[in-house]
């Protein structure tokens, strides 16, 4: 078993945590996004897309990090359970990844885009950069590259942290209710959206902080104190961390 990722942040986060939780035994592949290299020919050989994370298991490739966490799941039922077997419960935690898939991880990534990914071809002639848009597979991720470029207009930038203030309060709401998001059990409805909300508290201190989040801050704390998050972060640093 073999997982393409950029290593454990945001949705490359969600499988490589499911695979430590679950105690896997899989090959890390890390590409590089500073070097474009998920938009390589070898790599949209295993994915048309160009996207990561990708999972290669038994000669078959599995795309979508949430969909990958579900293949886990199937594949491996008795491992470190990471879905509640009640269908009721099991339907909640499929609630809260198809919102953190659908609303939450776009806001957070819009801002990402603008504040980090942008910043990647600021130093590209345009004559590179274009090259390098060439190669991406997508329509509207090539309009992505581009506004991060040239800059998001200010009114998308401020809907998009309107919409990261909304899904904090949510977040907060729920967590206020229970220890963990789904149900009593720790499950991928936690591990997709700690994927995304994790280091909120550094990144978006205006919204996650002790005063306004204390459960969030204490779930975020209680995630990066399990075994396998920690195990995880040891083995796998991120693309910001790597030189």
């Amino acid at each position: 078993m073999k997982l393409y990722s950029f290593g454990p942040g945001a949705n490359s986060l969600k499988p490589l945590l499911a695979l430590y939780e679950k105690e896997l035994e899989f090959e890390s592949v890390f590409l590089n996004p500073a070097k474009f290299e998920h938009h390589s020919d070898w790599y949209k050989k295993l994915n048309p897309n160009g996207q990561v994370p990708a999972l290669e298991h038994n000669g078959k490739i599995i795309t979508e990090s949430t969909v990958i966490c579900e293949y886990l799941e199937d594949e491996f039922p008795d491992q470190n359970p990471l879905r509640p077997a009640d269908n009721f419960e099991r339907a909640q935690m499929r609630i809260w990844t198809k919102w953190v898939d659908e609303y939450f991880c776009w806001c957070v990534s819009t801002i990402g885009w603008h504040r980090m990914v942008g910043n990647m071809v600021k130093h590209l002639s345009d004559e590179e950069f274009e090259a390098m848009v060439d190669k991406v597979p997508i329509h509207e991720q090539k309009v992505k590259w581009r506004r991060a470029r040239e800059g998001f207009p200010q009114d998308m930038l401020d809907e998009e942290m309107r919409k990261i203030g909304h899904s904090v309060k949510k977040l907060e709401a729920r967590l206020k209710e229970s220890q963990w998001l789904a149900c009593d059990q720790y499950t991928l409805a936690d591990i997709c959206n700690f994927a995304i909300a994790n280091r909120m508290d550094q990144g978006f201190p205006e919204f996650v902080n002790e005063k306004d989040t204390p459960a969030i801050i204490d779930w975020l704390g209680r995630i990066n104190e399990r075994p396998a998050a920690k195990k995880m972060f040891a083995n796998q640093p991120s693309e910001f961390d790597r030189k």
